[in-house]
């Protein structure tokens, strides 16, 4: 049987086929690397006889995570199909914003969400509607089950794999197009900082409609011929519970997962020696936590990446966790990087510009948005949109996004630098920082904070003095139990600048 060069569960299903590849948490159901190749199969067979999909049509999931996802992901690979992750958290109204832009041909959807799914305007006439539990039957495996001749479609390396639509926290959302050279590329740089090898194992609990839960570790770890367990969703206590037992390698997580696990009351009794390490993404990781999992003898693994980028850019070692706290490190082995002026010339050592990269894991551009692609990439260089900083030694941090900087007196002030500073308060948890009209100055920091005690406003000021300059200082603080946050598990700026204008109005 011909085995395809992008199908990776094929080349493992006969290179190791009683390996063990998947296991679903919630039913204690596992497969090995044959077994799910074969479960795979026929829903390829399935998906081409009887929904008549083709290669290059898009099949759109609105569905939390289950294995019927990953199923459809590795059938949709063998028939050259286009996978669609939606976010099953969005309203009718915001999905048919992205199925209008998608066009897709089939629409597989969890049954829990049957009554959004009648309230869409924007599916096709021509696109099906399926149940994602109707496909569970094609899950089963047993001595009975024959294996089923498909031969997979040829695809080339630049075709599409999925369309991953961009938060969207300004304007429409931009569906990102991943091509199977972006997949080869990141495993490839992930591989080689991580040291993955076919012995790891992980929990995958990222949500699929978003870059983190298929290639952060999942693709990666399937190049290589590693496992996983499915989690249907983040689970601290379980996902502490499941390290020890499954003797997990590599864990991933945002600071804020982290935070969680770390505040279990689990975290002091597991036994979590069988970790590596863990790789830490979507914001800089505070010394304090970073010093509670080191003394767990867990290496942290700072990095940094972007949806239409990898998204594995880069890695800081955990060597230098402490003595470089906030650097995203250097970039990965196969990535070019330099930070730009508004002018386009490469800024001096320690001077903000914009983070751009060149790279085999830039994405082609975005899905039917000429002009938006045109204006991210340039000359093969993808304008990031964050903006960062490279000291002396050759470390990258990032200073912020571009979007989050205001001007306090004529200078710029990025939140995300003042947040780093803040969380250094020993009764500082949390912090976020939005800029907020003021007419001596045009605008001025207004800090959310989460403490173990009330914290006022001149108590910050004095706190940041020591290492802020005075314009970045934030002139007004709010309390709150907890900082709001978005699907992805990373804080949501736009819920911050409602808050404060319903503080506003009621005053």
């Amino acid at each position: 049987m011909t085995q395809h060069a992008h199908d990776w569960l094929a080349r493992w299903a006969f290179y190791t086929p009683g390996k063990r590849f998947l296991r679903e948490h919630v039913s204690d159901r596992s497969w090995t690397y044959s077994q799910f190749n074969e479960v795979s199969k026929r829903c390829a067979r399935y998906l081409l006889d009887e929904m008549k999909l083709s290669r290059g049509d898009r099949l759109a999931i609105y569905s939390s995570n289950r294995i019927e996802y990953f199923m459809l992901y590795f059938a949709a690979i063998k028939l050259g199909v286009i996978v669609v992750p939606l976010n099953f958290r969005l309203t009718p109204v915001e999905l048919d914003v992205l199925l209008r832009d998608a066009e897709p041909q089939l629409m597989v959807f969890e049954e829990e969400y049957s009554e959004q799914i009648a309230m869409l305007h924007s599916l096709p006439e021509n696109c099906q509607k399926v149940g994602v539990e109707s496909l569970s039957s094609l899950l089963v495996v047993d001595e009975n089950t024959s294996a089923i001749e498909f031969t997979n479609v040829e695809t080339d390396s630049e075709e599409l794999v999925m369309i991953l639509y961009t938060s969207g926290t300004t304007g429409v959302p931009k569906g990102a197009m991943i091509t199977h050279k972006m997949l080869f590329w990141n495993s490839v740089n992930t591989a080689l900082r991580l040291d993955i090898n076919s012995s790891d194992h992980t929990q995958a609990y990222a949500p699929l409609f978003h870059t983190g839960g298929w290639n952060v570790l999942f693709t990666p770890f399937l190049q290589h011929g590693a496992s996983h367990t499915i989690l249907e969703n983040f689970d601290a206590d379980l996902i502490l519970e499941l390290i020890e037992k499954e003797r997990s390698t590599i864990l991933f997580g945002v600071p804020t997962m982290m935070q969680m696990l770390a505040d279990s009351p689990r975290f002091e009794s597991t036994d979590l020696s069988s970790l590596r390490y863990a790789v830490v993404g979507g914001a800089p990781m505070p010394i304090p936590l970073i010093e509670i999992w080191h003394a767990k003898n867990i290496p942290i693994r700072q990095g940094y990446g972007l949806t239409e980028v990898g998204p594995n850019c880069f890695s800081l070692n955990q060597d230098a966790a402490i003595r470089k706290q906030g650097s995203i490190g250097f970039p990965n082995f196969y990535m070019d990087a330099c930070v730009l002026s508004e002018s386009g010339e490469e800024v001096d050592v320690d001077e903000a510009g914009e983070l751009c990269l060149r790279s085999p894991v830039v994405t082609p551009g975005y899905w039917r948005k000429p002009e938006e692609t045109q204006k991210a990439i340039t000359s093969g260089w993808f304008h990031t949109g964050d903006m960062a900083r490279k000291d002396k030694d050759g470390y990258f941090y990032i200073v912020d996004r571009k979007k989050n900087m205001f001007i306090s007196g004529g200078e710029n002030v990025y939140p995300a630098e003042v947040e780093a500073n803040l969380v250094q308060h020993p009764d500082i948890i949390d912090a976020a920082v939005i800029g907020i009209p003021d007419e001596k100055w045009g605008e001025v920091g207004l800090a959310f904070i989460v403490a173990n005690r009330p914290v006022n406003i001149t108590e910050v000021r004095e706190f940041c003095l020591q290492s802020l300059a005075k314009y970045k200082i934030p002139k007004q603080v709010c309390l709150i139990d907890a900082l709001p946050l978005n699907d992805s598990g990373k804080l949501d700026r736009k819920q911050l600048i409602k808050m404060h204008k319903q503080q506003k109005e009621t005053r």
